[in-house]
């Protein structure tokens, strides 16, 4: 009868979301494993010593309808102002259909990162467009595809010009009129490595005492000055000049290439990107071709593929810190590639004569309310300025600041007696007249008689974004059908499972990304009053409360802005530990085989020593090494970095012990957050002896990839490092920041909250568990074809596992990269290629993939496994071949077949969609000839057309 009462599990109405495989595909999944439940699978999985003794209890989980209500709840909570604080963080606007088709399209928002080029060539040009931008911009020639703020990528300009000067000096000076965010993390960043900072006054630097120098561009109380003969000197004595610029007053003023500057940084923020309480952003930085080699990050640069075709690809040294690990130049793993996506195409939406335009009604505003304000007797500096002044009020200070906010206007408080004022895209005359008044005036601001403060020996002379796509046809139409083509040349979540190994590509679900957009989270300046961001506050509480409750912690510092600031962050604490016990010596840091290259990358940029410890016979942790090591270096050791479970996809016996060893010789206990998604309400890395991880927030708890960014990587602290965690200048602190912001990407935040919310503890819990599920049931359906390299001591592996693909390479001459790019002909994006062992692929699942996606990786894991054996057999040539010819194209469907198998079989697999069928753009990539031939900027229009001859 259909009004008899129908059961309704609590499970299904609030985890079904994030948790693909149905209960009865989960018995159909435990069936083929051999496990009696899912409970007993865990059991068998994972040691009973690791595990936690209490379950995790939110509460019950919230719906979708309940979650929206609630957090429209606290975000009213925000106090939504016009913020004229500046410092780095403008007010800007978002073109709707950037907004609309960027960031909050799955397409774009939840792809990974671009290491596979033949199905990501979409947002490859995008970064490209991104890089041509700025290099124009900069006037510089070669830039990278984005940092995570304006102040670590200052930073890591330091240490760059440290690696490329000639001079002998070990200091490095900084303008006193940087963003003090700026300054204060240059300043973290150089204490560790013995780098002395000085802050002054450019006129005064002495040239021959530095390696190099960090000039702000314009100043951050306005000033706008010539660097042109500071540099110079500097030049005459080998130190590289760095200027940090803001990329929109480079319409106008004289870009940093003419100036003779050797590096450019700087935030691409107000390039349509929402302030979102610090972030994300896409910071930049630039450089000069014979430095193209030190610069860290990502680069996109210009290849052909194996038809001679024009293609894009990851160049240089992307991923350096996995190759060269402790060696490595910085450990940048995660770029901000949604959001130089959206700068980029704002850009190619305005135009250089739209960013122009822009950039002079700006300057316009600035000068109007100078006017104001000088005509009612008030001090202005400075006298050349872009969007920013200062005004010198006396005693008045406090009495204007809450005037301002009376009016709905945050200003900013400069020493005792100054305010400061940047007036930005969104400044409208209501808010002008509005900030007058705040200084005692009432009148219009009616006078749009344009006038400019910049003096003429420093206006930009150059041309900029000459490229033909700064100049298509920028209607609406023609946008949302760019964005649509780029979007189709990727192969992102939102098409198939994505079974990256240790990364984790989950299902971000539409109603935790909702809130992104909100005003009430997206428009509040990092640093305005506390009072008018009580809805962060209490989201940030309440997230950080539910982060320690899961990870056994006692605080979390929500600062760092992805994994590998995570870990840096974490390592500093426990390097200010040590010194404040008065143990600063301690410089030692047991670092396993297997670990993420992120892991030596971070603890040489603490100035720690790495020691390697060996990897035993079945992937563990060699116990006998480890001890020996850590006895060895007792003295001096500072800690241990582990991953657990291992990046070997095993719960290690032994975790317990190797925490003991490394307590008992003094060191303290990183422990790598990377693989949380298989421990999340089973076990709590600070009950297992960790001092310090860091959470990949853009891994476990469901913020996307966007495309190799943003990212957040907060690390949860034991009571004793609590004192030693991040601070910043804006908020206090005795440590110094990591991040530009105090609560770095705080916008983001807002997805793993809703992802808790919704879930809840036992949700967590069940996610976990599934994903432990996925990875076993691949492996065993696997069984026979390929070997799993490592299992734990009752044949189980964890969230993840290793599949041996080394035997085919003499077997067949078949690749890892073979296999890699044939999933693509299939539709599948490749698992984790040659790491954490060279020749392999590591598998993750997750527990967002429903069994029908699994089987049909499945399917396509075993059809190539029948073409290598097809080549092993002598049925198939080794060197021609639907492997070797792997991805295939629509193209080569419609041209002239010459291949020992049929269309059929290359271009449609099993697998492979024969209505919805994804095709790779583009044949294989060439990578060596990019490297040879390296064009890191668009190239002419002609070279494409010469392509599609």
């Amino acid at each position: 009868m259909p009004f008899e009462p129908t059961d309704y599990l609590p499970y299904d109405f609030a985890n079904r979301r994030h948790i693909g495989p149905s209960p009865d595909e989960m018995a159909e999944m435990l069936k083929v494993i051999g496990a009696d439940s899912l409970d007993a699978l865990i059991d068998e999985t994972m040691p009973k010593s690791i595990r936690q003794k209490e379950a995790l209890d939110f509460g019950r989980p919230m719906s979708e309808r309940e979650l929206l209500f609630h957090m429209r709840e606290v975000a009213g909570k925000n106090k939504v102002m016009t913020s004229l604080i500046g410092q780095g963080y403008h007010g800007t606007v978002t073109p709707p259909a950037i907004q609309r088709n960027i960031l909050e399209n799955p397409a774009w928002y939840t792809a990974y990162t671009p290491y596979q080029p033949e199905i990501s060539q979409g947002r490859l040009e995008a970064l490209l467009n991104f890089q041509t931008m700025i290099s124009d911009l900069t006037g510089l020639e070669i830039a990278n595809a984005s940092l995570l703020d304006e102040a670590t990528a200052c930073a890591e300009a330091m240490t760059m010009a440290e690696r490329v000067s000639k001079s002998k000096a070990k200091a490095f000076f900084v303008d006193r009129d940087c963003h003090p965010q700026n300054i204060a993390v240059v300043k973290t960043r150089a204490e560790p490595l013995g780098i002395e900072v000085i802050v002054g006054n450019p006129d005064k630097m002495d040239p021959e005492a530095v390696f190099g120098a960090l000039f702000q561009y314009p100043g951050t109380y306005g000033h706008v000055r010539d660097f042109t003969d500071h540099i110079a000197k500097l030049h005459e004595h080998k130190g590289i000049a760095i200027v940090s610029a803001d990329p929109l007053s480079l319409t106008l003023l004289k870009e940093p290439g003419a100036m003779g500057a050797d590096i450019a940084v700087g935030s691409t923020q107000r390039f349509g990107v929402p302030v979102g309480a610090g972030g994300p952003h896409a910071a930049y930085m630039a450089t000069r071709d014979a430095f193209k080699r030190n610069m860290p990050g990502r680069i996109v640069g210009v290849s052909i593929d194996a038809h001679g075709n024009k293609a894009y690809r990851l160049s240089l040294q992307t991923r350096e810190q996995h190759i060269r690990r402790e060696k490595a130049t910085s450990n940048v793993c995660t770029a901000q590639a949604l959001l130089a996506v959206m700068a980029s195409m704002y850009a190619v939406f305005h135009g250089p004569k739209g960013l122009q335009a822009i950039a002079q009604r700006i300057h316009r505003k600035a000068v109007r309310l100078a006017k104001g304000l000088e005509e009612a007797g008030f001090k202005v500096d400075p006298q050349a300025f872009f969007d920013t002044i200062t005004v010198d009020v006396g005693p008045l200070q406090a009495a204007v600041m809450k005037s301002a906010v009376d009016e709905g206007i945050n200003l900013r408080r400069v020493g005792e007696t100054r305010v400061g004022i940047s007036v930005d895209e969104t400044t409208r005359p209501e808010t002008i007249e509005a900030v007058w008044r705040a200084f005692g005036i009432v009148r219009a601001d009616d006078d749009f008689s344009p006038e400019y403060r910049v003096p003429a020996d420093i206006h930009r002379k150059s041309d900029y974004l000459s490229h033909p796509i700064f100049h298509m046809n920028r209607a609406e139409t023609e946008m949302m059908r760019y964005m649509r083509r780029l979007a189709d040349r990727d192969l992102a979540l939102d098409r198939a499972m994505i079974p990256l190994g240790s990364c984790t590509m989950k299902l971000n679900a539409a109603a935790e990304m909702m809130p992104l957009s909100w005003p009430e989270f997206s428009t509040i300046h990092p640093f305005a009053p506390a009072d008018q961001q009580a809805g962060y506050g209490e989201m940030i509480t309440d997230l950080s409360a539910k982060l320690c409750d899961i990870t056994g912690y006692d605080a979390i510092s929500m600062q760092p802005n992805s994994g590998a600031q995570g870990e840096y962050a974490g390592l500093l604490s426990i390097a200010a530990y040590h010194k404040a016990q008065g143990e600063g010596h301690r410089n030692i840091c047991l670092i396993p085989m297997s670990a993420h290259g992120t892991n030596p990358a971070s603890a040489q940029m603490v100035g720690w020593k790495v020691v390697v410890v060996k990897s035993a016979e079945n992937g563990d942790i060699d116990l006998e090494d480890f001890r020996a090591k850590a006895e060895k270096h007792a003295e001096n050791l500072a800690g241990c970095m582990i991953t657990y479970p291992s990046t070997h996809g095993v719960f290690e016996q032994t975790v317990h012990e190797v925490c003991k060893i490394t307590h008992d010789f003094g060191g303290q206990v990183y422990i790598d957050g990377a693989n949380m998604n298989a421990m999340v309400g089973l076990s709590r890395p600070g009950d297992l002896g960790g001092d310090v991880s860091h959470l990949n927030l853009h891994k476990t708890f469901a913020i996307p990839h966007g495309g190799g960014g943003p990212g957040m990587g907060p690390i949860g602290v034991k009571s004793h490092l609590i004192d030693h965690l991040p601070g910043h200048p804006e908020t206090g602190g005795s440590e110094g920041p990591v991040s530009a912001a105090p609560l770095g990407s705080a916008s983001i935040l807002t997805i793993s909250w809703a992802y808790c919310l919704m879930m809840g503890g036992a949700g967590l819990t069940q996610a976990t568990k599934v994903a432990i599920l996925s990875a076993n049931y691949l492996a065993k359906r696997l069984e026979g074809a390929y070997d799993v390299l490592y299992k734990g001591p009752t044949g189980r592996v964890a969230h993840e596992c290793i599949l041996d693909t080394r035997p085919f390479a003499d077997s067949a001459d078949v690749t890892v990269d073979d296999v890699a790019k044939r999933l693509m002909d299939s539709g599948f994006h490749a698992p984790t290629m040659s790491w954490p062992v060279a020749g392999t692929l590591m598998v993750e699942p997750t527990e967002s993939e429903t069994k029908a996606e699994l089987d049909r990786f499945v399917g396509a894991m075993l059809s190539i496994r029948s073409e290598i054996k097809a080549i092993e057999d002598g049925d198939m040539a080794r060197e021609n071949n639907a492997l070797k010819n792997a991805p295939h194209t629509m193209e080569d469907l419609v041209k002239d077949w010459d291949r020992p198998y049929t269309r059929e079989e290359g271009c449609f697999p099993t697998g492979a969609f024969r209505v919805d069928k994804y095709w790779p753009p583009v044949n294989r990539v060439d990578n060596v000839y990019g490297d040879r031939h390296l064009i890191c900027t668009c190239p002419p229009m002609e070279e494409y057309a010469e392509a599609a001859e």
